[in-house]
């Protein structure tokens, strides 16, 4: 679709006829991860995120197209660029929409609009309330076409990162034959890719047929790749190639896995895809970990950790934390560790994301070796309950591994008063614990360059000017590790 020309025509139409062709050019645009040119298409009917669409003289039914095409793009642009609160807005628009669908009568496009908004909760880690919105939005759906297939791959998505991998898989096998019948490029293509995923996943529950499931997931990362580049789609392209270089890195061919996780970062940065970044940097620190290169891993994983703690994805910011805290463990920065594992275990329960809690109160056992009592029962406590059901097998040996750290009272019972709270309140004062953990990055980031603020700046991510205040104001021991300031007359 040309831009321009679509300009030119909309010119010549009446209001709402406008508007309508606005909506579904930008949500073909969408479709092509092209959001600057989705944004731009909507003009003047609405300008950016955080201001509500111009909706004068507009029909309900295009009132209602107005707001979920502009709720769906605010979740979406705000996903990619890491605004805070677009998803907040984002459903607030869309509940709009679904409260005048529902007023003329239209459940299916209601229905619609509530597997969007279902997306929305999903982005923000709450996957219960966005299994059980998908779920609704099904029931009222058709049987067939790309609205269909669309609400089935987000409820795929919410199924395994709930690690309910069996549900997933039955999802999209169950569903083949719909898939098959479509000719979008794109949906085809997330259709190969999230089984992908889930074979992946579903390799680490079963050591006998780990390599087969692994070898069958690249085949259907394969098939999405072919799709994807059939589409032109970029950002989907990269989301593929990252998928590709974690299944390469399960099978040990590390080589090969970073080949592919560069190449996925290469495309993400090229569509400007913030958070998406964020999360192929999280997976390079995972296989540099698995490789033992722990001082390669940790400042890659902190700066995931940096961006995603900007965005709504709380979840994917509890998995960045988890990888991170791992590194600084095993780097022997102990007491940084168990404060990012915590805060990773802290921010996943929040959200109700209870398997990547348990996982981080796993990995809090694992990797401190001396940690407090309490805190110790707790974590085992919080990571045998919620790790249970684990599929994955290699989870549930981890947790029996553990267990033989945990020694059991004099009485065999918990004092609950005293320790259910133990991972929720972390055991000292968030600032100051703050402010320690930036006095020892900063200190590092100087003796690294012997002393030199400006080369320590970009090392930090960080300005000159802004790093040279922080030091003075809040650290100013470091003044005598950094270089003579040279005054400017």
């Amino acid at each position: 679709m040309n831009l321009t020309s679509h300009k030119r025509e909309g010119a010549q139409l009446a209001p709402n006829a406008e508007a309508h062709q606005k909506c579904q050019a930008a949500l073909d645009f969408r479709d092509q991860s092209d959001y600057q040119s989705a944004r731009a298409v909507m003009h003047p009917v609405w300008e950016r995120i955080g201001e509500r669409p111009d909706l004068k003289e507009l029909h309900a039914e295009v009132r209602a197209e107005v707001l979920l095409t502009v709720g769906i793009l605010t979740s979406w642009i705000g996903s990619k660029e890491g605004i805070e609160k677009a998803q907040e807005g984002a459903k607030n628009l869309i509940s709009e929409s679904i409260g005048l669908y529902q007023t003329l009568g239209d459940l299916t496009k209601a229905a619609a609009a509530h597997a969007e908004i279902a997306y929305c909760y999903f982005r923000e880690g709450a996957l219960d309330e966005a299994r059980i919105m998908l779920t609704e939005a099904l029931q009222q759906l058709p049987v067939m076409g790309k609205t269909r297939a669309r609400a089935l791959l987000k409820l795929v998505t919410v199924e395994w990162s709930a690690s309910r991998y069996d549900v997933a898989l039955e999802l999209l096998t169950d569903n083949s034959s719909l898939f098959k019948k479509i000719s979008d490029h794109t949906i085809r293509g997330n259709y190969h890719n999230e089984l992908g995923v889930v074979l992946r996943r579903l390799a680490e529950s079963d050591a006998f047929k780990r390599t087969k499931l692994l070898q069958q997931a690249l085949k259907e990362f394969k098939a999405a790749d072919d799709h994807f580049h059939a589409a032109k789609n970029k950002v989907f392209g990269a989301c593929v190639k990252n998928n590709v270089g974690l299944t390469l890195y399960n099978l040990r061919r590390f080589k090969d896995a970073h080949r592919y996780l560069e190449q996925a970062r290469r495309l993400s940065v090229s569509a400007k895809n913030k958070f998406q970044t964020a999360v192929i940097d999280e997976s390079r620190a995972q296989a540099l970990i698995a490789e033992g290169k722990l001082s390669e891993a940790e400042p890659i994983a902190r700066h995931a950790v940096q961006v995603l703690d900007k965005t709504d994805h709380q979840g994917f910011l509890a998995d960045a934390l988890i990888t991170h805290g791992m590194a600084l463990a095993r780097l022997g920065k102990s007491e940084q560790a168990q404060f990012t594992l915590q805060r990773a275990f802290n921010t996943a329960h929040e959200i109700g994301a209870l398997n990547k809690a348990g996982i981080a109160a796993l990995t809090l056992i694992e990797e401190i070796e001396e940690l407090a009592p309490d805190v110790l029962e707790v974590a085992y406590d919080r990571a045998s309950e919620w790790l249970a059901t684990s599929q994955s097998q290699e989870v549930l040996q981890r947790v029996i591994a553990v267990s033989k750290k945990i020694r059991v009272s004099p009485s065999g019972e918990e004092d609950s008063e005293n320790t259910a709270d133990a991972l929720l309140d972390v055991s000292c004062d968030l600032n100051s614990e703050k402010l320690k953990h930036e006095r020892e990055l900063i200190r590092q980031a100087l003796a690294k360059v012997d002393g030199r603020l400006t080369r320590a700046a970009a090392l930090l991510g960080t300005s000159y000017q802004s790093l040279a205040y922080i030091i003075e104001r809040r650290h100013p021991e470091l003044l005598k590790e950094r270089s003579p300031i040279r005054r400017r007359s």
